[in-house]
């Protein structure tokens, strides 16, 4: 028969037992890994580097393989705090810089610099000291996009034999002092007038040219107009002066007419500034003998002595009304042309025998003797001495 209670001996076997069952559990999960993706593990075998595994599942050797390190190989961006720089013209700015990085190489990312992530930041801050310290603070702070390449191609450069790549380096804010900011506003706000300023000076500008641009067209239409005007005028006065000529051609007046005509002109005369003195022209007399044989020095029914029968004579040929000046000006030159060849012609034929086929209007018809005899002249006032002055 059995007893009961286990023996020392069967204790040991089972502690035995357990101890085997544990170690196998352990060297399986030592010896199974699964590495997630955009990652990687770097074995290493008795200390030494192995192999790096990358995204799967992977068998180690336990306690013979062993995880170094876990490598993150997606791009990492690492924001890094404001450092102060010195720029060329001795002013003092802090800048804040924010690095874009990927691990190429895990294997260099672990073996070749203790902390990657320490090493950039101290190798950006010595770069932006020596690219910003040959830089005044107005180039600083317009020239961002070479201070960006100037410390890409740099970290770059650098970061290569760590398995790094450096992808952007950008600045995110350029901080100059606060007495500096108070005078690049004050500089800025004077630009900003002198800007409007100018812009003021060119509107005014522009606006006093187009108005005088306005008022010189304005100026020659106001001309054109006035000689358009004068020359309708002229036109008028022309027709209205042939008119005339024509009525008193075809109507014959007599020496009657016209006293008539002078004796309306004396109230005309008197009513002008110089009423003082009357100036009588010469042929008043004239007229004067003609309105005595008219009304009463001659016999009823009978003509004046030297006047000239009545004669019939065409109408004069007045052309048509012109509308336009510049026909107007063209008809008018036409007109003096003609005038002048008929002047002319005239001339030339004064010495030859009376045609009475020409035109009527050059009849020499004798003038009526006159009357009344002309006044004498008036003898002219001899100029009075000068009075001596008094001494």
């Amino acid at each position: 028969m059995f007893s009961s209670n286990p023996s020392g001996g069967q204790v040991a076997g089972m502690l035995v037992l357990a101890l085997v069952a544990l170690f196998v559990v352990i060297a399986l999960v030592r010896s199974v890994r699964i590495v997630p993706q955009a990652s990687s593990l770097i074995v290493e075998r008795l200390g030494r580097y192995s192999r790096t595994l990358d995204a799967g599942l992977h068998l180690l050797i336990p306690f013979v393989d062993r995880v170094r390190a876990k490598v993150d190989l997606r791009e990492q961006v690492v924001s890094f705090p404001p450092q102060p720089v010195i720029t060329s013209d001795n002013l003092v700015v802090s800048i804040d810089t924010v690095i874009y990085f990927q691990v190429t190489n895990p294997k260099g990312a672990v073996y070749e610099i203790f902390n990657y992530i320490t090493g950039i930041e101290q190798l950006t801050v010595t770069t932006l000291r020596n690219v910003i310290g040959s830089m005044d603070l107005e180039q600083t702070l317009t020239s961002r996009d070479q201070i960006n390449g100037q410390l890409r191609g740099v970290l770059d450069e650098a970061t290569e034999r760590w398995g790094i790549r450096v992808n952007r380096v950008e600045l995110k804010s350029i901080d100059p002092p606060a007495s500096i900011q108070g005078s690049m506003e004050q500089q800025m706000r004077a630009e900003r007038d002198r800007r409007a300023a100018i812009l003021t000076a060119e509107g005014v500008k522009q606006s006093q040219i187009l108005t005088a641009e306005g008022q010189k067209q304005a100026a020659i239409l106001t001309a054109e107009g006035a000689a358009q005007a004068a020359i309708l005028r002229a036109e008028g006065e022309s027709r209205a002066i042939l008119q005339v000529f024509d009525a008193i051609h075809r109507g014959d007046a007599d020496p009657k007419l016209l006293a008539y005509q002078y004796l309306q002109m004396l109230p005309k005369i008197a009513q002008t500034d110089s009423n003082k003195l009357w100036i009588v022209p010469t042929e008043f007399t004239a007229a004067l003998g003609s309105i005595a044989v008219g009304f009463g020095g001659g016999a009823a029914g009978e003509a004046p002595s030297g006047e000239a029968p009545m004669v019939e004579r065409e109408p004069l040929d007045l052309g048509p009304a012109l509308v336009d000046p510049a026909a107007a000006l063209a008809e008018a030159r036409r007109q003096a042309e003609a005038a002048s060849a008929d002047a002319t012609s005239a001339g030339r034929a004064s010495g030859r025998r009376f045609n009475p086929e020409v035109e009527a209007g050059q009849h020499p018809t004798p003038p009526a003797p006159p009357l009344v005899p002309p006044t004498p002249p008036v003898p002219p006032v001899p100029p009075v001495p000068p009075v001596p002055p008094l001494t």
